[in-house]
């Protein structure tokens, strides 16, 4: 079932993007010759207009062909001749070629996919907030609907909590060790009797419910790198409650909320970059395709509000991924639109192709080694 959400998750997200530059483009009168969801080999496909329309098989992305992108100016048709027997210029070749429109034009098409994974991001956050979004209790200073529960919202893997079964979601109804017992606990309530059991080498019993049904899981702490007074069962833990909104908060709330999560994407982003050029960057805690399907699911098993916030997180994250000037990203696109506006003439097609290939190359590349590791930590 997790495989099935990310798939449909990811293909939601890739539409939105790659339908920014299908529409922009159209609008613009440039030729768009194929729309398609996923990476070849192709499943099938429909053809409408000029347009192809295709499903293909690798799910991880999507694209847009649109003619001209890579630097090609025209293809072989037959010559016009004028009326003054001059041979004109095809129009197929020249007037809708995404290469010979105005700068202006090229950018807004390539800024389209980024700006609609943002709007996409922010209606989400916002239709949550108007259904009723889980937040997180502490610093919140708003109204909440109903009593707010103390969930798992994090399972470290081989740690005594997974191993006794305990999954995010799972709201905590009360524990009990070392002699003490805590019915509606806080998160201090928990890592106190955690502490005091494992400090004498006992055991905790933790009553969770999870689908409506209780059960009751028996855990032992084990002691951390900070010493046997330091004993955990390896979970991380949040008091969360439900806030709703009226339409109007709920979308300038969500906005101001898909601003922020944009520059800290942005912030850890250029961290990670840096720390990539610095030599020192570490690939291991960077989740790739298996690590979203993961968090995906979970989001999925916390309720539809969480996956709607989860999926808005992941869709501003691509915009913010896709700006970056690296070649075969739109922000790469976008460094040969500014060179072309300042050289004033067009890169060579054979250049553009070449390292936009040579780009995309790395980035599987990279996506390659990312997924490695995400089997890495599940093996």
């Amino acid at each position: 079932m997790t495989i099935i959400l990310f798939i449909i998750v990811l293909a939601i997200l890739v539409f939105v993007h790659e339908l920014g530059h299908f529409l922009v483009a159209k609008r613009s009168g440039v030729r768009v010759d194929e729309f398609g969801i996923g990476f070849p080999p192709r499943l099938f496909g429909f053809k409408k207009g000029e347009t192809l329309y295709s499903i293909n098989l690798i799910p991880f992305g999507g694209f847009v062909k649109i003619f001209g992108e890579n630097g090609e100016t025209g293809e072989t048709v037959p010559a016009q001749i004028s009326s003054g027997g001059n041979v004109a210029r095809s129009p197929l070749s020249d007037s809708r070629s995404f290469v010979n429109q105005k700068r202006r034009t090229q950018a807004l098409i390539l800024v389209a996919g980024v700006l609609f994974n943002f709007v996409f991001g922010w209606l989400l956050i916002g239709g949550s907030y108007t259904v009723g979004s889980p937040v997180s209790v502490e610093g919140y200073e708003g109204n909440l609907i109903g009593e707010p529960r103390l969930l798992v919202i994090s399972v470290v893997p081989e740690s005594p909590a997974a191993k006794a079964g305990l999954k995010v979601g799972d709201e905590i109804v009360s524990i009990s060790g070392g002699g003490n017992t805590d019915s509606d606990p806080t998160i201090d309530d928990v890592q106190r009797i955690i502490l005091q059991a494992g400090s004498v080498g006992g055991s905790v019993d933790l009553r969770v419910k999870r689908g409506g049904e209780d059960t009751t899981k028996a855990i032992v702490p084990v002691a951390t790198g900070g010493g046997e007074n330091n004993p955990v069962i390896g979970i991380g833990m949040d008091r969360i409650g439900v806030a709703r909104m009226n339409i109007f908060s709920a979308l300038y709330q969500g906005f101001k909320t898909s601003v922020n999560m944009g520059v800290v994407v942005a912030v850890n982003l250029f961290s990670l970059i840096l720390d990539a050029v610095l030599g020192r960057a570490d690939l291991s805690n960077v989740a790739g395709p298996v690590g979203i399907a993961g968090l995906v699911g979970d989001a999925g098993r916390l309720g539809f509000t969480y996956l709607m916030s989860f999926t808005a997180f992941i869709s501003i994250n691509l915009a913010v991924l896709n700006l970056l000037p690296f070649p075969a990203l739109d922000g790469g696109r976008l460094v040969f639109v500014a060179i072309e506006a300042i050289r004033r003439k067009p890169v060579s097609a054979k250049v553009t192709a070449a390292v936009n290939t040579a780009g995309f190359l790395l980035l599987l590349v990279l996506i390659a080694v990312i997924t490695w590791n995400d089997i890495a930590r599940l093996l």
